[in-house]
């Protein structure tokens, strides 16, 4: 296998309000580290610093960050353009990435991205996403984003953690109709990056080892092409000159040895009148 298949896959960790990117790295080591181990997952941080107290204060050190801002309703957004711009900045200077995974309002960006990407909204010269990772994330509110992120199924491939307990669980559950065929792992908790059974980690290693044999097999096909394009191009057929000339030069040899047969036997024939 070449060296294109070698590398991993890449995803975009996008944290919850007002936390960070370490706390969310932290947060999905309670999985276990089989399942994204053929992946590279990296965690940045939002973009604002925390505006507001946090629910991590005393749980984990700060600094925290937020994506954007919202009002109660989660109707009327500040700042989100300016968050947009600079995750599309980001992607295109250290991608390009293979798919995005978040948690709540993290989760709720990297739909909205994806949806966007496909509606060639952003992201217009990034290879397609392939994949979406999301834990307790939302639809926007606001018609008008809704109208072009989610205008179509969104045809990735995509896992959607929604916890019975979540205070998002309704809107959790209405973000995984927008997307195709999607995995939906249920579990009891509450607003969190859950511990995972057995059960659900079968699950989400069997989609995770799904993708990467596709992608696998994209690559190779890929490499195959780009192989048998750099052969040297073998002609099926001389070139007409060539076989002129390889002619003329074939009937020029065999007159040359008849006249040398005939020389000869001239030759041997005085010889035998001399004797």
């Amino acid at each position: 296998m070449g060296f294109q298949n070698e590398k991993k896959m890449k995803i975009l960790c996008l944290h919850g309000f007002r936390t960070s990117g370490s706390f969310l790295k932290k947060q999905l080591s309670k999985w276990d580290p089989s399942i994204f181990h053929q992946f590279h997952l990296e965690f940045p941080d939002g973009i604002f610093p925390a505006k507001g107290k946090s629910d991590i204060e005393g749980i984990f050190p700060p600094p925290y960050f937020e994506w954007f801002q919202y009002n109660e309703e989660f109707t009327e957004y500040t700042n989100l353009e300016e968050c947009i711009s600079y995750l599309c900045e980001y992607i295109t200077s250290n991608g390009p990435f293979d798919g995005l995974l978040g948690f709540s309002q993290g989760a709720t960006l990297s739909a909205l991205l994806i949806g966007y990407q496909i509606q060639k909204k952003v992201l217009k010269e990034h290879p397609p996403m392939k994949l979406l990772v999301s834990i307790s994330g939302t639809k926007f509110r606001d018609p008008t984003i809704c109208e072009v992120a989610y205008k179509d199924i969104i045809k990735v491939k995509s896992v959607h953690f929604i916890g019975a307990k979540d205070w998002l669980r309704l809107p959790s559950e209405e973000l995984a109709t927008a997307f195709d065929n999607p995995l939906i792992i249920r579990h009891p908790q509450g607003h969190t990056v859950p511990r995972l059974d057995e059960e659900a980690t079968e699950k989400l290693r069997a989609w995770a080892t799904e993708i990467i044999e596709c992608n696998s097999k994209v690559l190779e096909k890929e490499e195959a092409k780009v192989n048998e394009e750099k052969k040297p191009e073998m002609p099926d057929k001389i070139d007409k000159q060539e076989q002129t000339a390889a002619s003329s030069f074939n009937q020029r040899a065999t007159e040359i040895i008849k006249e040398a047969k005939v020389d000869e036997e001239k030759k041997q024939e005085m010889a035998e009148k001399t004797i």
